[in-house]
């Protein structure tokens, strides 16, 4: 597998791509191309071309959850229909509101989408490649990590506090162990990475690469702290929504790698 950084908040130092308070990730496992999420703008065009990838090209295109800063590039990839799998949660195209009442959901709803592309929406896992597998919808497998609501979503005609069912994530298969992708972790990293383990059969955690949603030096920082360190994870790759005060804990007890756009992984 190798994975290409197409939109972080952050870039590295003398390489000139464009960040934003986003996500995207270019992915290839043996001969299928995978862009999971597409940030907030249209960068990871731009970021793409720099770095002489073709999306043009894409086999299959994962999104994480419905938050804007994951799908409003949809709208620049889908100027026109393309012949492309979608793979989501069936929540993930909902109605989606702040605490404010601003619309931060995506730019398309579901119908719109399926006239686009051909989509597969799925609270089950999903083989997305050779080696590559979607979650589907997380479960609370751990008491430290529960779900809370964040703003509101329309569910049935319904306007309800939004605990993002729809939040999943994608894993690897490697000789080493797993190797879990994720976007935002709404779901609670530790929790999407047992279900990993589960879902996959195998224990071994190699990598993991992504939003961790920790933010304040609180119980469910400190205890997502010690399952890394149980975890032995050799690849711990904090970025996104993880903030500079939680980052500086987890390197206190972990060793932890930056993250910037332009970033290529190959396992």
């Amino acid at each position: 597998m190798k994975l290409t950084v197409l939109v972080d908040n952050n870039t590295f130092i003398d390489m000139y791509y464009l960040g934003e308070p986003g996500v995207s990730y270019y992915i290839e496992d043996e001969g299928t191309k995978i862009l999971f999420d597409t940030g907030y703008s249209d960068i990871y065009l731009s970021n793409a071309k720099k770095l002489n990838i073709n999306l043009g090209k894409i086999d299959k295109l994962v999104i994480s959850h419905g938050h804007d800063d994951h799908t409003k590039g949809l709208k620049y990839y889908f100027k026109d229909k393309k012949n492309i799998e979608l793979i989501a949660h069936p929540d993930c195209f909902n109605y989606k509101e702040d605490s404010t009442g601003l619309y931060i959901g995506s730019p398309y709803k579901r119908e719109e989408l399926s006239k686009l592309c051909q989509l597969n929406l799925s609270k089950k896992p999903i083989e997305v490649s050779k080696n590559i597998t979607y979650l589907g919808e997380i479960p609370t497998l751990n008491d430290f990590e529960p779900r809370y609501s964040i703003g509101k979503s329309i569910i049935e005609n319904e306007k309800i506090g939004d605990t993002l069912l729809d939040d999943s994530a994608i894993v690897y298969k490697s000789k080493e162990g797993l190797f879990v992708i994720t976007g935002c972790s709404h779901s609670g990293i530790c929790n999407i990475i047992e279900y990993a383990k589960r879902v996959c059969n195998d224990n071994r955690i190699y990598g993991v690469i992504g939003g961790f949603h920790l933010f304040d030096k609180n119980e469910r920082l400190y205890k997502t702290i010690e399952y890394l360190k149980l975890n032995n994870i050799k690849y711990l790759y904090p970025c996104h929504c993880v903030s500079l005060k939680a980052k500086v804990e987890m390197a206190k007890q972990l060793e932890i790698k930056e993250v910037g756009v332009g970033l290529e992984i190959e396992i």
